[in-house]
C-alpha cells in the first residue's frame, strides 16, 4: 500500500457507498467485496458471526471464504473463530505464513493449508454497543499481507462496522415500523367485525398469540390475510 492519498480516496468514496446500500446483505457484500479491491493481494473476503456456537459465513467472496469459517467452527479453534468470540481479546489478526502457524492452532492450520491458503487478516468489527463478528481477508500467496496492508485492512473494517450497525438498526426499525402497522390494521379489522374497543382488540390478538405460541406479529398477520383470527 504506497498510494495513502489514493486510498483515502478511495475510503472516502466507499463510506458513502456503504451507507446508499438498500439492505444489511447488499452492505454486507459491499464490505467483503471492497476488501478485495482495496487490499494488496486479497484473494477473497467474508465476515463471521457466531450464534452460540454455530458458525455463520456472511458475504463470502469465494467458496475457501466458507470452507475455512466452516473448518473453524467444525474444530472448534481458529484466528477469526477466535476474533469474533470475545470482544476482550485480539481485535486483529495477520497469519504471516499458513506453513508457520500449527503451534498456536495446531487443529485449523493443517487443515487449511490443504484450502491452499497462504495467510490471511482479521479484524473484529465492532462500534461502541456491539460486537458484529469478523471480517476475514485471505489470501492464496504465503507472506502476501504487510504492515500497510493490516493497517489499510484495520481501516476498511472500522468503516464496515459503523455501516454494519447503521445497516442492521436501519433494517430493525423497519421491521418494527412494518410489525405496529399490521398490528393495528389486524386490531381495526376486530374491532369492526366484533365491536371491539381498540383495548379489547388489542388484548383480543394477545390473547391469541399467548395460548397459540405465535409472535403477536404473525397473529396480526394472519387476522389481516383472513379478516379474522384463524
Amino acid at each position: 500500500m504506497d498510494d495513502w492519498r489514493g486510498f483515502a480516496q478511495q475510503m472516502a468514496g466507499l463510506a458513502r457507498d456503504l451507507l446508499a446500500q438498500e439492505s444489511v446483505n447488499d452492505t454486507l457484500r459491499r464490505i467483503t467485496t471492497s476488501a478485495t479491491e482495496l487490499v494488496t493481494d486479497c484473494d477473497a473476503a467474508g465476515i463471521l458471526i457466531l450464534r452460540g456456537d454455530k458458525v455463520q459465513s456472511l458475504a463470502p467472496t469465494e467458496q475457501v471464504v466458507i470452507d475455512s469459517d466452516e473448518l473453524q467452527g467444525r474444530v472448534g479453534e481458529g484466528p477469526c473463530f477466535d476474533a469474533a468470540r470475545s470482544s476482550t481479546g485480539e481485535r486483529q489478526f495477520r497469519i504471516f505464513d499458513f506453513t508457520d502457524e500449527a503451534r498456536r492452532w495446531p487443529r485449523y492450520v493443517p487443515e487449511a493449508r490443504k484450502l491452499n491458503l497462504g495467510s490471511m487478516m482479521g479484524f473484529l468489527l465492532f462500534t461502541e454497543d456491539e460486537d458484529l463478528g469478523a471480517l476475514n481477508m485471505y489470501s492464496y500467496r504465503p507472506g502476501a499481507f504487510t504492515d500497510a496492508d493490516e493497517t489499510a485492512g484495520w481501516l476498511l473494517a472500522s468503516h464496515a462496522a459503523v455501516a454494519f450497525s447503521s445497516a442492521r438498526t436501519h433494517a430493525q426499525l423497519q421491521e418494527a415500523i412494518g410489525t405496529r402497522h399490521t398490528i393495528g390494521e389486524a386490531m381495526g379489522i376486530l374491532m369492526g367485525r366484533h365491536r371491539l374497543t381498540e383495548d379489547q382488540a388489542f388484548a383480543t390478538l394477545r390473547r391469541y398469540s399467548q395460548d397459540h405460541n405465535v409472535k403477536l406479529r404473525d397473529v396480526a398477520a394472519r387476522v389481516c390475510e383472513r379478516g379474522a383470527l384463524p
